[in-house]
């Protein structure tokens, strides 16, 4: 099914939205869709604070200017929100009326699953014209091998275990790095592997506690009195509670809030071998600072990429990358399912583990 404003043949004004969780590589994809608009002739408009910006009708002109020295900026000098305007239907029509006002032709929508799936909503309703840009320090995107935001992750996470290692082998103890990572364990297998970690643990995997507590036993009796266990924030642990689930505002959004599996992980090993664990949460540390010079050129491409579509009329497609090269994919089909950790990445992180 198609679905359509309308055929225009000129588009002389394009907004810029960043919604969701923050991330670095944000400001490269802004930056990129400004040169790239202004040098194919059109005005850009940033909305501030994600679709909280169109609903108090909230935006400014960027250009050359405003976007000069942010290449390097991690967070978005947009602001974002976690604003749902689904949840009242009040702010829909403001974004509707506020849209049509501002005479924005098309919308370029940077964010993950959730941001994207409120533009999919929004554009099937004929609300807005919409061309998506993937984020995700999770790599849970499909439709692209890699979303910005993700490589800096990991290098940091892998940064964070380098240093963990060394107090853990001079004290003996067994460290649990907590990550995010709420369905899909992508960025704890990439840090695990390249941050050495002993034991990886995904939400893909359900754990067993019993051997878990083997595995560190065996690998004490073989002379190696410390470990590194990283673990995903929605991993799967017997006994563990997790948060309960929340209301769907949009069809397929889950809400659920996630409590320190690396905590109750920490108190069941020590309580259960007698060996002295500590855990570190990374949690938002994996967010800022400087993003990669990886994130800054994909971000770059993602961003002229978008401008491309909107130039092709390509409305309701999410710009990708695919096999190094920008791509374009259907915004449904980006968010129809998470990306799963696959199987060649869960062996080689298993040829390491201490469980092998």
């Amino acid at each position: 099914m198609v679905y359509s404003l309308g055929k225009q043949e000129f588009m002389k004004k394009i907004g810029i939205l960043t919604g969701g969780a923050d991330c670095p590589g944000l400001n490269s994809v802004i930056r990129a869709v400004v040169r790239k608009g202004m040098q194919e002739g059109y005005v850009v408009t940033g909305i501030k604070n994600g679709w909280l910006g169109l609903i108090e009708n909230d935006m400014r002109v960027l250009d050359v200017k405003s976007t000069t020295g942010i290449l390097d900026r991690g967070g978005t000098i947009l602001g974002t929100s976690r604003i749902n305007p689904f949840e009242d239907e009040e702010q829909v029509k403001k974004i509707k009326e506020n849209y049509q006002r501002s005479g924005i032709d098309a919308l370029i929508v940077v964010g993950g699953e959730e941001t994207l799936k409120i533009a999919l909503a929004l554009y099937k309703q004929g609300t807005i014209q919409v061309v998506g840009v993937p984020k995700s320090i999770d790599n849970a995107l499909s439709g692209t091998d890699y979303a910005f935001g993700f490589d800096t992750a990991v290098n940091i996470a892998t940064q964070c275990m380098d240093r963990l290692h060394t107090t853990a082998e001079s004290h003996h103890r067994i460290m649990v790095v907590e990550v995010m990572g709420l369905y899909t364990g992508w960025l704890a297998v990439q840090a695990g592997i390249a941050g050495g970690a002993d034991i990886v643990l995904i939400p893909e995997l359900p754990v067993n506690l019993e051997e878990l507590y083997d595995s560190l036993r065996e690998r004490h009796k073989r002379g190696k009195p410390f470990s590194i266990i990283v673990i995903s924030e929605g991993t799967k642990i017997e006994g563990y509670l997790l948060p309960r689930p929340g209301g769907i505002a949009v069809a397929g959004m889950e809400k659920r809030r996630f409590g320190s599996v690396g905590e109750y992980l920490a108190k069941a090993i020590e309580d259960n071998t007698g060996y002295e664990t500590r855990v570190s949460v990374l949690g938002y540390i994996l967010r800022g600072g400087t993003p990669t010079s990886f994130d800054r050129l994909l971000g770059t491409r993602l961003g002229v990429k978008a401008v491309e579509l909107i130039q092709e009329h390509r409305f309701g497609k999410m710009a990708s990358l695919r096999d190094n090269k920008m791509r374009f994919v259907d915004i449904e089909e980006a968010v129809r399912e998470r990306k799963q950790v696959t199987t060649d990445m869960i062996e080689i992180a298993n040829i390491f583990s201490a469980r092998h």
